[in-house]
């Protein structure tokens, strides 16, 4: 399986993932990566409902992503991994995906969490998990859209005292 995209959206399949992410990672396939979504019923209908035409999307738990990744029967699907958190990344990458960058596009304010752009809030929790990622060698950085320049998450994460 060919890695097209890897981004961290809380809202995983939307307007921009669906117009923008899709034609920009070359991508044939969507592969959303959540336990908690992938036994939501609701939720899980609603994402493949939205998944833009000509696309086939899946809405997996992490294991399942694991071993799809791993399977050579997927060898032909080059796919834009979905996530709403770091740590389901982590969870991938020490499952043995081997993701070169993540993009972090969009996880909400919740309590307890600090904004550290318009569109990324994050918390004790997610800054570990992103220094894990980062200590394996994983590029990730910030960007909304497609056409944003890179911002160097690490680098934010230090320039605002958060590590």
């Amino acid at each position: 399986m060919e890695i097209s995209f890897v981004r961290i959206d809380d809202r995983l399949i939307h307007g921009q993932v669906a117009t923008v992410w899709t034609k920009a990672s070359g991508c044939n396939r969507i592969m959303a990566c959540s336990d908690e979504v992938a036994n939501d019923p609701l939720r899980k209908q609603l994402l493949l409902q939205v998944c833009p035409q000509g696309y086939k999307a899946y809405v997996l738990p992490i294991e399942k992503a694991i071993a799809a990744y791993k399977n050579p029967k997927y060898d032909s699907f080059k796919t834009l991994f979905l996530f709403t958190n770091p740590t389901d990344v982590l969870r991938m990458i020490e499952g043995g995906v081997d993701f070169k960058s993540v993009n972090v596009g969009g996880m909400c304010f919740k309590e307890g969490k600090t904004q550290i752009t318009n569109a990324v809030c994050v918390d004790d929790k997610d800054i570990e998990s992103f220094k894990k990622i980062s200590e394996k060698g994983v590029e990730l950085e910030l960007r909304k859209l497609a056409q944003d320049s890179k911002v160097d998450l690490i680098d934010k994460l230090k320039s605002l005292n958060l590590i």
